[in-house]
């Protein structure tokens, strides 16, 4: 055994899809929350662009944690799951708060 960083993934296989795929789903649902915590679910709030902003911050908030992870490497397909299920899961749960106008 030696003590020398290896440059290998910690983790690898279905574990990183798991990983990847669950870090998404809780950024695009907190993504959801800030915003309409931040924008608001008023009616006036669902045309603001301020919104889209504040998910594209979770989007790009996601890659140093994955990099602390052991999850790097990521090609244009990973990009582009990244950015889509953090997208859909901010839209399905802004959406839920903006219908039912919650206030937060």
């Amino acid at each position: 055994m030696s003590d020398e960083p290896s440059d290998e993934p910690r983790i690898t296989g279905h574990t990183r899809s798991v990983v990847v795929t669950t870090i998404c789903c809780l950024a695009g649902i907190a993504a959801g929350v800030v915003s309409a915590a931040y924008v608001g679910t008023t009616p006036e709030a669902a045309g603001e662009t301020t919104a889209v902003l504040v998910m594209g911050v979770f989007v790009l908030a996601q890659y140093p944690i994955y990099k602390v992870i052991g999850v790097g490497d990521f090609g244009v397909k990973d990009n582009l799951f990244v950015a889509f299920l953090t997208f859909t899961l901010w839209f399905i749960s802004y959406t839920i708060l903006l219908t039912s106008a919650v206030n937060l």
